[in-house]
C-alpha cells in the first residue's frame, strides 16, 4: 500500500479541530511526516497558533541522500517541511498530502500523487466513518481557524 506524507498545512488542520485521530483513521499505518514538520507544527503549538494535540502515533521517516539534494531545489519555492515532504513523496513513489496550492503546483509537475484535507475528509465519509454533515461541521471550523478551503461542503465536490 502506498504511503502518504503529511505536511504542516495538512496536521495544523487537523488540530484544529482536536481531531488527529482522525488522519490516523483515514489513513491508517500509512500515513507519516518528516521531522522537520513535526516542528514546524511545535513552532505553532508554542506561538499559539495550532492547537497542541498527540502526534505520537505518527511515524517520522528520515531523509536519503537523493532526498536531501531533492530538498535544496524545492526550498527555492517551498518551506522547508513542505520541500522534505516532497522530495520523499517524489523519490519513494508516495502520495504528498499538503494545503499548500505552490507546494501542490509543484507536486504536481514533478508527477507526485497529491491530496489533502478535503482528500481526507472525503475518504473518512466513503469509509462511513463520517457524515457528510459531521465533515462539514468539521471543515467549517477548519475555514474559521484559517483554511482557505476550496469549498465550504463537501457536498459541493
Amino acid at each position: 500500500m502506498i504511503k502518504t506524507i503529511l505536511d504542516t498545512t495538512l496536521l495544523s488542520n487537523f488540530a484544529h479541530i482536536q481531531r488527529p485521530d482522525l488522519l490516523r483513521l483515514a489513513l491508517g499505518g500509512q500515513a507519516v511526516t518528516t521531522a522537520t514538520v513535526l516542528a514546524e507544527l511545535r513552532l505553532g503549538v508554542a506561538s499559539g497558533w495550532v492547537p497542541r494535540c498527540d502526534w505520537s502515533w505518527l511515524a517520522v521517516v528520515a531523509l536519503n541522500d537523493e532526498e536531501q539534494a531533492q530538498v535544496a531545489h524545492y526550498t527555492a519555492v517551498l518551506d522547508q517541511g513542505e520541500a522534505e515532504c516532497l522530495a520523499v513523496a517524489k523519490q519513494r513513489a508516495w502520495t504528498f498530502a499538503s494545503d499548500d496550492l505552490s507546494a501542490r503546483r509543484l507536486a504536481q509537475q514533478e508527477g507526485v500523487a497529491v491530496s489533502g484535507t478535503l482528500g481526507v475528509l472525503q475518504k473518512l465519509v466513503a469509509m462511513h466513518l463520517l457524515t457528510l454533515d459531521e465533515v462539514d461541521a468539521h471543515l467549517a471550523v477548519m475555514v474559521g481557524r484559517g483554511y482557505r478551503a476550496p469549498v465550504h461542503s463537501l457536498r459541493n465536490l
